[in-house]
């Protein structure tokens, strides 16, 4: 089993939605020792925005790339492989604004590519990172779940079925800026959220 973490805090030490995400993935190498874990820090990995000259790169062919464009290509080539050779994807999500973290979105656009990640036939779009299992811890200062508040699970469900993965499983800790009682009661929820999850 190949597992990927990908971590979409802000912040690489002390981020809820990391803490929530290494639970799951310590778990998943307990029942599967043989599994290999690959982190990616997206704080302390940084991954370029898509923008315009990374456009230019990616509609460009490949072989009339400048030897710039083709730097960038191969940035995004890199996390689509990791992604490709998963076959679980643990990802740690804070709340940020009612929505998910620039580093995830931007870790997204990088591996959403037509004709790799997906492609559009006749009868309409066919996500090809199939066959996944995606684990997605949720860490929010706030209660949101299940209420109109909630950017991030449905943006999350749809991007990730358009991908391919639909086998998505959502780990809730929430009201953790509401003081340390509500802090601990989040976090002892959570850790039966995961039990749950990988039941």
């Amino acid at each position: 089993m190949n597992i990927l973490q990908i971590n979409a805090s802000a912040r690489s030490n002390g981020a809820n939605s990391t803490r929530l995400a290494d639970a799951i993935a310590q778990r998943l190498v307990a029942r599967n020792p043989q599994a290999v874990l690959t982190v990616r820090d997206l704080a302390a990995e940084p991954h370029p925005v898509l923008d315009e000259p990374a456009l230019g790169a990616l509609f460009t062919p490949a072989d009339q790339r400048t030897p710039e464009q083709a730097a960038r290509v191969a940035l995004d080539d890199a996390l689509i492989a990791q992604v490709q050779g998963a076959d679980v994807i643990v990802l740690g999500v804070p709340m940020y604004n009612f929505g998910v973290p620039v580093q995830l979105k931007t870790w997204i656009d990088a591996i959403a590519r037509a004709g790799v990640t997906f492609r559009y036939t006749a009868e309409g779009p066919e996500g090809l990172l199939k066959g996944k299992t995606v684990y997605v811890a949720l860490a929010r200062g706030g209660l949101y779940r299940d209420t109109p508040a909630d950017s991030q699970v449905p943006y999350l469900k749809n991007v990730l079925a358009f991908l391919g993965m639909t086998d998505v499983r959502f780990v809730y800790a929430e009201g953790l800026a509401l003081g340390a009682d509500s802090a601990n009661r989040a976090f002892a929820q959570a850790e039966a959220e995961i039990e749950a999850a990988l039941a």
